[in-house]
């Protein structure tokens, strides 16, 4: 068996309208939604470098240049904490630039699924493995979900999803797995299924918006079979992949927050504030209100 390739690679799709959430969306990107204290895209950013992730693509849209502005340097702004002496601003503020050269964008001009926006990333891609995080998923894990993809990469070689299990009348809004076997924290995969019927689903363990894909997913996504919605499917086109490489869910060990939803968004911020020491007294003090 011939080495691994590292995973050094992650994209981004951020091409979205946010339109649940207008009219703030309106003028802001929905990635650039704050929970707490720091925006929901760099949540994302910061979890894949946990994992080791090196070079990052973002799939853009009309209306997104304030992501990639929030990862360049402020010169103007830097200069002013520093002569206030903000040292501790400045420094969490240096920290989440990007190295030069490793972040790099590409314009989906056509919203025609999640499938063509990773298609859009295939000269980024080459002929290497990579991870994809969708930002609307927040994460909240011990170990960086993405890293917990990285290791079960290195563990069986090939694709690996991160899964949950949901409940059964929920199936038909996520791509769901057919089994193959179920090994607890890892399930080979012999099938996906994007939003099927709920009475047709072949399990309850769905696909949530954490991947490591091999590159060989471009090949069958250029193809622009549409799918359900009649979009270009990502899970369409990882099912093609079944078969002729390694393929597995990980059950990961943390907790999700879907962001695109406004109910989600808002238990993101109490979990997030709550789990900050600077700032849990104050949350649960005023929770006591709303009980």
């Amino acid at each position: 068996m011939s080495a691994l390739k590292p995973l050094k690679k992650a994209v981004l799709p951020v091409a979205g309208l946010g339109t649940r959430f207008l009219p703030a969306t309106k003028a802001l990107a929905k990635e650039m939604l704050p929970v707490v204290d720091r925006p929901l895209i760099q949540y994302a950013i910061e979890e894949a470098r946990a994992a080791g992730i090196e070079q990052f693509c973002l799939i853009t849209g009309r209306g997104k240049t304030s992501i990639v502005e929030h990862f360049d340097v402020a010169y103007e702004l830097e200069k002013t904490l520093e002569e206030r002496g903000k040292a501790k601003e400045l420094a969490e503020l240096r920290a989440q630039a990007i190295e030069p050269g490793a972040m790099v964008t590409v314009r989906q001009q056509v919203p025609m699924g999640l499938g063509h926006a990773i298609w859009c990333a295939r000269s980024f891609i080459g002929d290497d493995p990579f991870a994809i995080l969708l930002p609307d998923d927040l994460m909240m894990c011990d170990v960086s979900c993405t890293a917990q993809l990285a290791a079960a990469y290195r563990e069986t070689g090939g694709n690996v999803v991160a899964i949950e299990e949901v409940p059964r009348e929920k199936v038909n809004r996520y791509g769901v797995l057919d089994v193959a076997q179920d090994m607890g924290r890892l399930v080979s995969v012999k099938g996906l299924v994007e939003k099927p019927p709920v009475d047709k689903a072949p399990s309850n363990l769905t696909v949530i918006g954490r991947y490591v894909l091999m590159p060989e997913v471009i090949g069958h996504l250029a193809r622009m079979e549409r799918g359900a919605g009649n979009e270009v499917q990502l899970t369409d086109g990882m099912a093609k992949l079944i078969g002729s490489q390694p393929f597995h869910g990980l059950r990961y060990e943390g907790r999700r927050f879907d962001c695109g939803d406004k109910a989600g968004w808002l238990e993101a911020q109490i979990a997030f504030a709550l789990a900050r020491p600077d700032m849990a007294p104050a949350v649960r003090e005023f929770l006591k209100h709303y009980s």
